[in-house]
Parts: C-alpha cells; structure tokens; sequence
C-alpha cells in the first residue's frame, strides 16, 4: 500500500494492491480452493453411483439369483460392476478354486480373506480425496488468517510514514487483508461440508459391505453343507 489516498475499493484493485506474501497466500487458497472443488463434484458422482450399484446387486442376490450367474456377470463386467459386485465375485472365485473334500473352515477362511481385500481396495477407492478435503478445511481458515496479520500488519508499517492517518489511510490497506481471510472461509467451508458428508456415505457403505461379506459366507457355508444345490441358488 502506497502513502497515498485512494477511493478505489474494488476487490481487483485491493487484490492487485496487496503485498506480494498476501497474493501468495490468496494464490494458495484459490488453488485449494479449486482443487477442493473439482474432487468435490467427483466424489459426489463417484458415491451417486457406487451406492445405486450397491442398491441393484443386493436386490438381485437376496431375490434368489443364481450364484453362478452372478459371479459370470461380475467376472464378464470388471470396469462396470460396483464394489459389492466384485467383493463377491472375488470370494466367489475364491469358494470355487477348492477341490471337494477340504475342511470346510479353510475354505471359508480363504474367501472371507479374499473378499476382505477386495472390500479395502474398494473403499480406499471410496475414500481417496477425502484427505484433502479435510485438510483444506481445516487449515485454510489459518492460512488465510496469516495473510491477513501479514497484511495488516504491512498496512500499519506503510501508515508509520503519514503524519496525520485517517479512516482512508486505513480502509485500503485493512480492506484487502481480510480478502485473505474470506478466501480462506470460501475455501474451508465447502471442504467441511463435503468431508463431513461424503465420509458419513463412504461410512454406510463400509457396513454395508461388512454386512454383505459375512452374508455371502453364511450363504456359502449352507452351500457346503448342501452339495446337491448345483444351480446355486440361496
């Protein structure tokens, strides 16, 4: 800010005016805040879907579906089906690479093992970006914050030099230091939101995966116990 008095408090101006740490610092934010919002929107479609594929597998497998036909139309369709899908497809794929006779107990233990590590992948999928989006949230208000002391305090250095400040002196340079701050809200808050929401879903879904893992052994347990069920059905 310059010892001169200006009227002219529009925001290009106040951006264009401030100290080169504070436009760094509303550089970062802006970036952030971009980034924020692309894996926003990502993950609101990315869930969308995973959680209408979870709704149309389940009510396929609990309406008696054959087991095989499942596990073909998983096999067949890896870059379509949803996560529930190929949890199944990899413990079903599991269940059937053991010859008859082995004890029954290693064979479940082998395909709850192998639909457990599907189930991490899936939601290490589920959960990417989430991490960021808390991180913006909650260290973006502070970021701008030290833009704002920076500038603050840049502003009182340049009034040292006045003689007599007034109100005008002032404004300008207490103005575009708390553009800082905004822009670390504007960033923060759709982070919090989306975080907290997306985290509560992606949450839902992991006990809906549980769920299904330990349904889908019970089913297959039954199914040792039953060898004469060739078709495969529940």
């Amino acid at each position: 800010m310059n010892s001169t008095v200006t009227n002219d408090l529009s925001l290009f101006y106040l951006i264009s005016s401030a100290s080169l740490p504070v436009q760094l610092v509303m550089l970062l934010l802006l970036v952030a805040s971009f980034f924020s919002w692309w894996f926003i929107f990502r993950k609101l479609f990315a869930i969308r879907q995973a959680t209408r594929q979870t709704d149309e597998f389940e009510n396929a497998f609990w309406r008696g579906a054959d087991l095989n036909a499942l596990y073909q139309h998983a096999a067949g369709g890896r870059e379509t089906v949803g996560s529930m899908e190929r949890i199944f497809e990899a413990g079903f794929r599991e269940f059937t690479k053991h010859q008859p006779g082995v004890e029954a107990g290693i064979i479940m233990d082998s395909t709850r093992g192998a639909m457990r590590a599907v189930y991490q992948r899936e939601m290490d999928k589920l959960e990417s970006h989430l991490p960021f989006l808390a991180t913006v949230g909650s260290v973006s208000p502070y970021i701008g914050l030290f833009g704002t002391v920076w500038g603050i305090m840049n502003a009182f250095r340049e009034l040292s030099n006045i003689a007599q400040a007034t109100i005008a002196h002032v404004a300008p340079g207490i103005a575009e230091a708390l553009i800082a701050t905004a822009m670390g809200l504007f960033a923060a808050i759709p982070a919090v939101i989306a975080y907290n929401r997306y985290a509560s879903e992606t949450s839902q879904l992991a006990t809906r995966f549980e769920s299904f893992i330990d349904e889908v052994a019970n089913v297959l347990q039954r199914r040792i116990a039953q060898p004469r069920n060739p078709a495969g059905h529940l």
